[in-house]
């Protein structure tokens, strides 16, 4: 016979203290886990993470969300909480119930090097803080300072992941054919903290949050740009809370307006066929669809098919909530299916306007073998390779 677990008031108070002040309306639908993408694959994560079943744990202070393969599977794409009938903050609901297991010294083994790194370097990716601005190394950047008018905000992956760097470097060369005004603080950075506060870990969050904002408050910073979404999320929707009030933009906003001014063309023509993956934390935590569509509709010679699964009910690549850094077999990740479906589409390139989801979609489709067919690009780069030198 089972054993009969006992109701924990104090643990339910404790997760809602930590943020999860939602929690209670959850009323056990379960229209969240079946919107889940773990409901999509096999395997023993999926057996193990039901989002419903979590947020009743929580409710009741009961044993079993703390579990690893629970508590540390959901990617936090957002898929539920933009569909919840009762308005649920699950991701925060979430983030606060990793944070009673975090903030008690518990973390996963795969996660301690990552937190780790950030601790000691900045960084989660063991970068040394000595090599944060290398990537810009003969792209004559320049310092930003308060006559300038946007600072470029580079997230740690492209600083420091070799295929990533290049993302960087292309959304400088087009801010730079296009005139804009903009320069770095990258040597001074440290990581935006959005993904380590999706983790649970609150300390260190609001330890890297604070550092950024005296060094933007101290330099005079109004306006970001940045080159991820999950930075973009950090600084709108975070930050403002410990005194960081900016004006926050994606790359790609910056970029479609410019295309819609004049001051942004692209001349060389792509006779490809695209196809894009809306990034969860663009989409649906952003509100961002247009601006990256507007983008690729203005390459010449482009044939632009959308993906069956696109703009707010994109399906996830599986690299937020700390899941970037997870092993998963091959026939369990979520970006095999957005590898899948553009060859279905018949695209010859994937686009997409992440870094994540560049790691992901890259990894998936190499282990398809379908990089002979289909080739993943960031945005920035399909960009790049349609403008003139």
């Amino acid at each position: 016979m089972e054993e009969i677990k006992s109701v924990s008031l104090e643990m339910k108070d404790y997760i809602v203290s930590s943020g999860a002040e939602t929690l209670s309306w959850c009323m056990q639908c379960g229209l969240c886990t079946n919107l889940c993408p773990w409901r999509l694959v096999p395997g023993e994560v999926s057996e193990a993470f039901n989002i419903r079943k979590m947020q009743r744990l929580g409710q009741l202070g009961l044993e079993g969300f703390e579990e690893e393969e629970v508590l540390f599977a959901c990617a936090t794409c957002g898929m539920c909480q933009d569909n919840c009938p009762r308005g649920v903050e699950i991701i925060n609901n979430v983030r606060s119930m990793r944070n009673t297991t975090v903030g008690a010294g518990f973390l996963p083994a795969h996660l301690r090097p990552i937190a780790g790194s950030i601790h000691a370097n900045g960084n989660p990716w063991s970068g040394e803080k000595e090599k944060r601005a290398e990537w810009q190394e003969g792209l004559d950047i320049p310092a930003f300072s308060e006559e300038t008018e946007y600072l470029l905000f580079v997230c740690c992956t492209s600083c420091y992941d070799t295929r990533s760097k290049k993302i960087a470097k292309s959304i400088v060369q087009l801010l730079k054919q296009a005139g804009v005004s903009f320069g770095v603080l990258t040597a001074d950075e440290n990581c935006c903290g959005e993904t380590v506060r999706k983790l649970g870990d609150e300390e260190l969050f609001q330890k890297l949050a604070e550092s950024n904002i005296k060094l933007f408050n101290s330099k005079g910073v109004k306006k970001i740009i940045t080159t991820s979404p999950h930075c973009m999320y950090a600084f709108k929707k975070d930050y403002p809370d410990y005194g960081g009030e900016y004006e926050v933009m994606h790359y790609s906003e910056v970029l479609a307006n410019l295309v819609k001014e004049g001051k942004l063309t692209f001349s060389e023509e792509i006779a490809k066929k695209v196809t894009f993956h809306d990034p969860c934390y663009l989409g649906r935590h952003n509100k961002v669809y247009d601006a990256p569509r507007e983008l690729i509709e203005s390459i010449p010679g482009v044939e632009f098919v959308e993906l069956d699964r696109n703009k707010s009910k994109s399906l996830c690549c599986a690299g937020g909530g700390g899941r970037v850094w997870a092993e998963v077999p091959m026939g369990q990740r979520f970006g095999e299916f957005r590898i899948t479906n553009a060859v279905e589409k018949q695209a010859d390139i994937l686009v997409t306007a992440c870094p994540y989801c560049i790691l992901m979609l890259d990894d998936a489709c190499a282990g398809l073998e379908k990089k002979d067919v289909l080739q993943v690009m960031e945005m920035s780069e399909l960009l790049c390779s349609a403008s003139k030198p």
